[in-house]
């Protein structure tokens, strides 16, 4: 008898494991991108609307300075007034009549279809993002300079990773010199790698005639672009605190012009260029982007835009920046809320680890942002993962144990469902009163193994004993071994005749 229940306790458990590494079907995944947050709320109501109020007053008594000459001309078509002082101001009712105008919804494409965003709601999605001069190497402990091949693998992972939606740049490359060969270079490396979305930055207004010709390349031509757009601008519009980034903002028009979505980023520091009250910060946040939307909405009603409160904090004893705090949390959360108030897809950041190297320091900074800023329906999580030394350092290694992270955020995002067939008591009836007195091997609980449930693929669940029998596997050992199978098996994403052309026509630095 006792070896029978032992044969059927291994037949199951070989049958459970055999069926965890069949990848599942989309419609039945645990979790997926675009599941809807918005249960956590740091701020009530009505801090919602004082710092609605307080932003309003700030644009309109303040106001922002060092428009372009362009800008100027637009703003002041649609509304805003121009100050003796060469300060933009906004009436409350243009600031009203731009936001709904602006879309609540927008598509982000990928290349591959499969890969689009529906950004808005609460919907949520995790993604990379940064401008990293070093990369981590962890063999050494040592931070070195990124290089073209860092930014290409780091884009061919995030293709291979299910929980990580979308891709934007997170190094830049520190062997190409000439500001242009980095933006086209950039763009480039980043289709190579992934099909997902792509977010970049275009560093001047000269060089967007350029990366719009790779990209009409890309898509196939001018049409194919404009008819699904895969990159969209990061664009730093403003100098906080409350200055319009004069070469930025004429970069942006250039990209509205030409059809690529983009990311209004206002990154003030709370303490340094943003106050220090996280609820002042959040106002000032706020106040710059609801004059980007004004901005992008008289250049071009209804363009697609991200509306990216994206305030950071300060370690107030030293002035640095602290990414991977608390505070900087519970900022991301609450513009989240703003986001959803004004009814507008947004984005800020999580994810930050001011943790040098990928260690239990940098797993609860990076866990506690993610969870909250997805918990609270941030629309576009950036940063979420990959980011060390406060966006100093990526690694190549954290980006893979960060893929396993945001599976299980996003099964705190998905919350419980409480359904007809998820608290009936059937089950327990069979269990408790015709059956074995457990679940284990219930019909109940095997169908939702899979649809329930969701399993780390580079942590270690094993009991001490089974961890022994392995080799005591060592997690960044185990990370370094799914970065090294996914780049090894990762093929190219531009076929031999387009990467040539590509080639012919630019200076490809790989």
């Amino acid at each position: 008898m006792v070896e029978v229940v032992e044969r059927k306790r291994g037949g199951g458990r070989a049958a459970r494991r055999a069926a965890r590494a069949r990848p599942l079907d989309e419609a039945i995944r645990p979790v997926r991108g675009g599941m809807e947050g918005g249960f956590y709320k740091p701020l009530s109501e009505a801090s919602v609307q004082r710092i609605h109020h307080a932003a309003l007053d700030a644009l309109e008594t303040i106001g922002l300075a060092d428009a372009p000459a362009s800008g100027i001309e637009v703003l002041t078509e649609a509304g805003a007034e121009l100050g003796d002082d060469g300060r933009i101001r906004f009436p409350r009712s243009l600031v009203e009549d731009m936001v709904a105008l602006a879309p609540s919804e927008i598509t982000l494409h990928g290349r591959d279809p499969k890969f689009d965003l529906n950004v808005g709601g609460g919907r949520v999605y995790f993604g990379t993002a940064g401008a990293a001069v070093h990369t981590v190497d962890l063999e050494t402990g040592t931070y070195r300079e990124s290089t073209a091949q860092d930014l290409l693998d780091a884009a061919r992972i995030v293709q291979a990773l299910d929980n990580v939606h979308f891709f934007q740049r997170v190094l830049v490359c520190r062997d190409i010199a000439d500001n242009y060969d980095l933006d086209i270079n950039t763009i480039y490396l980043s289709c190579a790698g992934t099909t997902k979305h792509i977010g970049t930055s275009i560093v001047e207004p000269s060089h967007v005639p350029g990366c719009f010709d790779l990209l009409h390349m890309i898509a196939g031509d001018e049409a194919a672009w404009r008819a699904r757009p895969f990159v969209s601008n990061t664009n730093c519009f403003v100098v906080p605190p409350m200055k319009f980034a004069t070469e930025s903002c004429e970069t942006m028009e250039g990209c509205i012009r030409g059809g690529m979505p983009v990311l209004l980023l206002s990154a003030g520091q709370a303490g340094a260029t943003a106050p220090a009250p996280l609820a002042t910060a959040i106002v000032q946040a706020v106040a710059e982007c609801l004059a980007g939307v004004v901005y992008v909405n008289a250049v071009s009603p209804g363009h697609p835009a991200v509306f990216g409160t994206w305030p950071f904090v300060s370690d107030l004893r030293t002035g640095a920046m602290s990414g991977g705090s608390g505070e900087q949390a519970l900022l991301s959360a609450g513009c989240a809320q703003m986001h959803k108030f004004y009814g507008l897809p947004g984005g800020a950041a999580a994810g930050i680890a001011d943790a040098k190297l990928p260690d239990m320091q940098a797993g609860w900074e990076q866990a506690i942002s993610n969870v909250m800023a997805g918990l609270a329906g941030l629309n576009m999580v950036y940063e979420s993962v990959g980011m060390h030394a406060s966006l100093l350092g990526f690694s190549h290694d954290s980006l893979v144990l960060g893929d396993d992270m945001l599976g299980q955020v996003l099964r705190c995002v998905r919350g419980i469902e409480v359904t007809e067939d998820t608290i009936g008591l059937d089950a327990m009836r069979s269990v408790c009163l015709e059956g074995p007195g457990h679940y284990l091997g219930h019909a109940q609980t095997l169908g939702l193994m899979q649809t329930e449930y969701i399993y780390p693929v580079v942590a270690d669940r094993t009991s001490p004993k089974e961890w022994e029998e392995k080799g005591r596997p060592d997690l960044l050992t185990n990370a370094r071994a799914r970065k090294e199978a996914i780049l090894s098996a990762a093929t190219p994403q531009f076929d031999a005749d387009l990467d040539a052309a590509i080639r012919e026509r630019f200076a490809i630095h790989l």
